[in-house]
């Protein structure tokens, strides 16, 4: 059940990224780690790294064939699934070296970015026996021209920030909001160049979600600098010093968040959920608007040194 509900619910995210290779990496419902690049290789190679340790058993999907390449890096880690259109020749049998890995082929992919316009039905059954029937919802932000401009009025005066997002923040606040579609509310998620940096899940406020994807980034960031250059996980490194200067790091480079995307499900009911995002250095904010408050997170990003800019998609993404 929850390798079938993982795949689903990477399509979920993936079906708004048919225009490039993509993975989506998904462990009890929720992304680990998402990426689009230039091939299908890099795509796996960047969600992966995003969070080496969740991805550990998880289910990897992809919107391309998978190529030998990306066949061998798949191989070295261990995943429960792997689902993808097809498989070109020779990449099924390295990935059958893999004991207990399911391999899926998911037929007619091509035609998934159609299911972007479809609803479809949701049912949750009750303890008493009762049933909620509902629709999903349809994302509505697929381009840049769909988001708008953070705007809001206070005490009859107009607030709007003072910095545009530019093209690649552009197009990582649609990448963001697309990840959005598949993460269990309420959640807050970090983006940067096209990858997952930190995704904050199910939690019960929104400045202590948008708190929790940040240690999250941290702790993995130090987990993948330990393990690119000494080929281990962080918690097996024994070296005290290496341990120290892999922390400094990681708080110099804010976790690597400086200069990413802050990406929320709902609106922000108060200034100090966007001032964790500005306060590790993102450069711009996107989420649904609508808080009687509005006015106040505008202030936090024209405050801000450098200034943020701030978008509002005028809709939730709301998942559970």
């Amino acid at each position: 059940k929850t390798n079938l509900t993982d795949v689903d619910n990477a399509l979920n995210i993936i079906k708004f990224m048919m225009n490039k290779p993509a993975c989506a990496i998904m462990k009890h419902n929720n992304p680990s780690g998402v990426a689009v690049d230039n091939s299908l290789s890099m795509a796996y190679h960047r969600a992966n790294m995003a969070d080496r340790i969740a991805a550990f058993g998880g289910a990897a999907v992809f919107n391309r064939s998978v190529d030998r390449e990306t066949a061998e890096l798949i191989s070295r880690n261990y995943l429960e699934v792997v689902a993808a259109p097809d498989y070109e020749e020779g990449s099924v049998n390295i990935l059958k070296g893999r004991k207990n890995l399911r391999i899926l082929t998911i037929p007619r992919m091509d035609r998934l970015e159609a299911f972007c316009d479809l609803r479809f039905v949701d049912f949750k059954s009750l303890n008493d026996g009762g049933i909620i029937v509902q629709q999903s919802p349809l994302n509505k932000i697929r381009t840049a021209a769909d988001l708008l401009p953070a705007r809001a009025v206070h005490d009859g005066k107009e607030y709007v920030t003072e910095r545009s997002p530019t093209v690649r923040e552009l197009d990582d606040m649609i990448f963001g909001w697309s990840v959005e579609q598949g993460v269990t509310s309420n959640s807050v998620i970090y983006v940067k160049d096209g990858c997952t940096v930190g995704i904050g899940t199910g939690e019960q406020d929104r400045v202590g979600v948008a708190e929790l994807a940040v240690i999250k980034a941290k702790v993995k960031l130090r987990d993948r600098l330990c393990f690119e250059r000494f080929g281990k996980p962080f918690s097996e490194m024994v070296d005290e010093n290496i341990c120290k200067e892999l922390d400094n790091e990681v708080e110099m480079l804010k976790g690597g968040l400086n200069g990413a995307i802050m990406v929320s499900d709902a609106f922000f009911p108060f200034r100090d959920g966007v001032e964790v995002g500005i306060k590790m250095g993102v450069s711009a904010i996107v989420h649904p608007g609508g808080s009687d408050r509005d006015y106040e997170s505008i202030q936090a990003c024209n405050e801000a040194d450098p200034k943020v800019a701030m978008m509002f998609t005028d809709q939730r993404s709301f998942k559970h």
